[in-house]
C-alpha cells in the first residue's frame, strides 16, 4: 500500500538517510510505488528544459512534509557590458587583455 499517495503531484520536502548522512531533497512527488517514492524536478540548463528524477526508498525516509512554496526561477541580471558585470562582482579588470576591435 502506498503511504504517500495523497501527496502525488504536490511539492514536498524530504529528509532522507544516505549511509551516515542526512540529506534534504525538494521536488514534486511524481510516484509512490509502495516501496519507495519518486521525486521530480524540472529545470533549464543552457536554454534546454531538463527533468531530474530520483528514487528514495521508504526505509531511508526520515521526514517528509508538503511545502507550499514553488521554486523561484533565478534570472541573473545581465549588464550591457562585461566590465559592468565584473565590477558588480568585485573583480579587477585584466591588464594584459588584448584590445577589442
Amino acid at each position: 500500500m502506498a503511504r504517500y499517495h495523497d501527496l502525488l503531484g504536490r511539492r514536498v520536502e524530504v529528509q532522507y538517510r544516505a549511509g551516515d548522512v542526512l540529506l534534504p531533497a525538494t521536488g514534486t512527488l511524481a510516484a509512490d510505488s509502495g516501496k519507495s517514492i519518486f521525486l521530480e524536478e524540472h529545470f533549464s540548463q543552457r536554454g534546454t528544459a531538463k527533468t531530474f528524477r530520483w528514487e528514495i526508498p521508504y526505509s531511508c525516509i526520515v521526514r517528509l512534509a508538503e511545502t507550499a512554496a514553488t521554486p523561484e526561477r533565478a534570472e541573473p541580471a545581465s549588464p550591457a557590458r562585461p566590465d559592468e558585470a565584473a565590477s558588480q562582482l568585485g573583480l579587477l579588470p585584466l591588464k594584459n587583455r588584448p584590445r577589442e576591435a
